[in-house]
């Protein structure tokens, strides 16, 4: 009997239906659709290689029976989404949420509050390290999935059948572990404790990117903290990396370079450009 439920269990998770969208029209009705549901998985598809802020490509969104993969590159409007975020009677279920909600705060003005990280949970559950989504797919459902198209190229249209069947699996099992996982952290009394981290790590991911990559700097020292905000600044200003100003390698360089006497020989060999060098000097000279 038990081998029929789980083999039951295993063939609805596989008879999700998919469906690709990429009008507004479609969105939207979905969105009053979605509504109506307890549980949502949601996962998102990105590029983040060479500009300051995510270009955000996919958003997958899984129910109990089917799977949305929603275009964002499509001009389709994603305000409406925040109802469904924002609303406390659906459980928002995640993998990592800390990243999805990072890419979704930064790329689309969409804030994550709410949610059920399936990573963190299972890190309480198992007193480990935090593991893959592939690890936890596979403990729960004995299965390995396809991880190959990770790096693949999200910016591209139309795409692969690979890519499509990836993005879909990111979302097909969320429901299904949340629902397993919960069970085991309430015969520990853990849900809430959950609950709350799995609140954190969303609230991390809806800072300001400066703000979360200030808190790594290691100086305390004003100098220090100029010379990162005005590289944050530069990127912001250029949509490129922070490193495209200039590689951490080179941080202590710049900042013994203005704790002595100014070299701007010095700065503009890091730079490589004069302009930036003349902006540098005068920003840390106020």
């Amino acid at each position: 009997m038990f081998n029929l439920i789980k083999i039951f269990f295993n063939f609805s998770v596989f008879n999700k239906k998919i469906e690709f969208i990429s009008c507004e029209e479609r969105f939207e009705n979905l969105i009053i659709d979605l509504q109506q549901e307890k549980y949502l998985a949601m996962d998102t598809e990105f590029d983040w290689r060479n500009t300051y802020f995510p270009k955000l490509s996919l958003i997958q969104i899984g129910t109990t029976k089917n799977i949305y993969l929603i275009d964002c590159l499509n001009e389709i409007n994603l305000s409406s989404l925040q109802n469904l975020l924002n609303d406390k009677k659906i459980i928002k279920i995640f993998h990592a949420v800390r990243s999805d909600s990072t890419v979704l705060s930064t790329a689309a003005n969409l804030r994550v509050n709410d949610c059920f990280d399936v990573q963190m949970a299972e890190k309480f559950l198992s007193e480990g390290d935090l593991k893959s989504y592939a690890k936890i797919v596979l403990k729960y459902f004995g299965l390995k999935i396809d991880k190959s198209q990770t790096n693949s190229n999200w910016l591209k249209r139309p795409f692969s059948n690979n890519q499509l069947s990836y993005a879909a699996n990111d979302v097909r099992f969320l429901i299904e572990i949340h629902k397993k996982q919960i069970k085991a952290l309430k015969k520990r009394n853990l849900e809430e404790k959950i609950l709350e981290s799995s609140k954190k790590e969303s609230s991390l991911g809806n800072e300001e990117l400066y703000v979360s990559r200030l808190k790594k700097l290691k100086s305390s020292e004003k100098l220090a903290k100029d010379l990162f905000l005005w590289r944050e600044n530069k990127a912001i200003e250029n949509n490129i990396p922070p490193s495209f100003i200039f590689k951490d390698k080179f941080f202590k360089k710049l900042l013994k370079s203005f704790q002595n006497e100014i070299s701007k020989e010095k700065i503009l060999k890091i730079l490589n450009n004069e302009n930036l060098t003349n902006d540098l000097i005068d920003t840390i000279k106020k």
